[in-house]
């Protein structure tokens, strides 16, 4: 059997895209989704989407990490989905669509700048030395020391897989703050199992979580992410923030066929 498939980025962040809107994917083939995003033996992406028909939005999506498994919501993944299926010409430059954590909106601006809302988020577990929140996808968020020279994939993985988070685990996100409105990030993302260049969910969950513990106060924030740069906004009352967006690019870098 021959896929079509497209490859996106954002920040880094690499998905394969496929068009699914004719069901023949084998959705439970996890042997060929992690062949497909092997970076040596097949594409090569931290994760797999389908882009599918859904009968109440315009499409919907539905996500694979690079390990073959389907995942929790993808922000990048999200973002890079929107211009998928505006090149496809299923969307113009606004969208609704369907996720694993529910119904989404976005717009496509220029220069491939996607824009996509966010799930509202009402808890922010505040801890002594760490922050833990679900952004569509778990996280811990964790300020560190020398950031730029900190081992994410070792301190990641001892977190990811220790007694805090259980079988399950979450994604794990060690942060340094450059001033009120601009953080620095890198995440180390479960289900890919190594650092990746940027995630969606995790910056996300960084800007909440900076604001939610006092470290800023706006509601307007810069992320610096390894694969270039993203901005969260929200509106926050009490505890409950609400009208959360990720914007960031979202573009398009080869498309192809492979023999599966």
């Amino acid at each position: 059997m021959q896929i079509e498939f497209y490859k996106y980025q954002g920040t880094g962040n690499d998905f394969v895209m496929i068009d699914n809107r004719s069901n023949f994917f084998p959705k439970e083939d996890i042997k060929l989704i992690e062949r497909l995003c092997d970076r040596r033996f097949g594409i090569g992406a931290d994760g797999l989407i389908l882009l599918e028909n859904d009968s109440e939005t315009d499409f919907k999506m539905v996500y694979y990490n690079s390990d073959g498994n389907q995942s929790s919501m993808c922000g990048n993944g999200g973002r890079c989905l929107v211009a998928f299926a505006n090149q496809l010409g299923v969307i113009n430059t606004k969208t609704t669509f369907m996720a694993i954590d529910g119904l989404h909106h976005a717009t496509v601006g220029e220069d491939a700048i996607i824009s996509l809302q966010m799930i509202d988020v009402d808890q922010v577990q505040k801890k002594s030395d760490y922050s833990f929140l679900n952004t569509g996808s778990p996280h811990h968020v964790q300020i560190v020391e020398d950031l730029e020279n900190y081992d994410v994939k070792q301190n990641g993985a001892a977190i990811r897989y220790g007694a805090l988070y259980g079988e399950k685990g979450s994604n794990i996100n060690f942060v340094k703050k450059v001033n009120d409105s601009e953080f620095s990030l890198r995440t180390y993302e479960r289900g890919v199992e190594d650092e990746t260049l940027a995630c969606g969910t995790g910056a996300t969950a960084v800007a909440i979580a900076m604001n939610a513990t006092g470290q800023t106060d706006k509601n307007k924030i810069n992320l610096n992410v390894e694969g270039g740069k993203l901005v969260v906004s929200f509106d926050k009352e009490g505890d409950h923030f609400t009208n959360v967006f990720l914007t960031g690019p979202a573009k398009f870098v080869f498309k192809g066929t492979i023999e599966v």
